[in-house]
């Protein structure tokens, strides 16, 4: 079986760390392949680049859709985000496979009647437990643990949408809508060395003691793969 994942590309790595870990579709296809551990499915990846208003000329080229993260906010008045809400919105009414990661995820809120905004907490860095929700069984029932860079996050859900776990500071952590949206305000695509590098660069925006904790807990061992193979599941199904 061959499953073909759309990659919609929001945002450009900065080209002092593109040359050494890639784009962000590169970061998501690395990770994909290294949690597909089934010999009965092969995966192939298309990259459009919607933050330049690149998308698929048929919906249904691709069986999937991942909505990559981006430093930009859903609720800027930027035409790439507008169109990009709008292509969202149709998929959804066609109930096309899609899986959002971080802007991805509030994206998906902010198109369909949901709220987004910067979170009363701040920013949220470095690897984050990552507690299931107790009302489904998607993602199981342990915790889990990804890595986190955001300052904005989902305040209020569409319509029909169900919360799947929650962080600290971001009680909407994860989410379900129907049987075709999945979405995650982690990075399953980001790994200790790449997200210190990030920081690192972006030290001056965070306050001291955000930054230092965060550094500190890229120690610590994240669950990309888990998430990876829950991914590859969703969009298979």
């Amino acid at each position: 079986m061959a499953l073909k994942i759309g990659i919609l590309q929001a945002d450009d790595v900065r080209p002092q760390l593109a040359t050494q870990y890639g784009e962000y579709p590169v970061m998501f296809q690395q990770l994909l392949q290294a949690a597909n551990v089934r010999n009965d499915i092969s995966l192939e990846f298309v990259t459009y680049a919607v933050n330049a208003g690149i998308y698929p000329s048929e919906i249904d080229e691709v069986d999937a859709y991942i909505l990559t993260g981006s430093k930009s906010s859903v609720y800027e008045d930027a035409p790439w985000i507008t169109q990009l809400a709008e292509f969202v919105r149709v998929l959804h009414s066609r109930k096309k496979k899609l899986v959002g990661i971080c802007f991805g995820h509030q994206m998906v809120a902010h198109a369909l009647g949901g709220k987004t905004s910067l979170a009363d907490a701040g920013w949220g860095l470095g690897v984050k437990e990552t507690s299931p929700a107790t009302s489904t069984n998607l993602l199981g029932s342990q915790p889990f643990k990804l890595i986190y860079s955001h300052q904005d996050q989902v305040l209020e859900l569409p319509e029909g949408t169900v919360v799947l776990a929650s962080t600290d500071i971001c009680p909407i952590a994860a989410t379900a809508l129907g049987e075709h949206i999945l979405t995650f305000q982690g990075h399953p695509e980001f790994y200790p060395d790449y997200a210190n590098d990030l920081y690192e660069i972006r030290r001056e925006r965070y306050p001291a003691e955000i930054y230092n904790a965060a550094m500190a807990s890229l120690q610590a061992d994240a669950d990309q793969l888990f998430v990876g193979g829950l991914m590859i599941d969703f969009c298979r199904a």
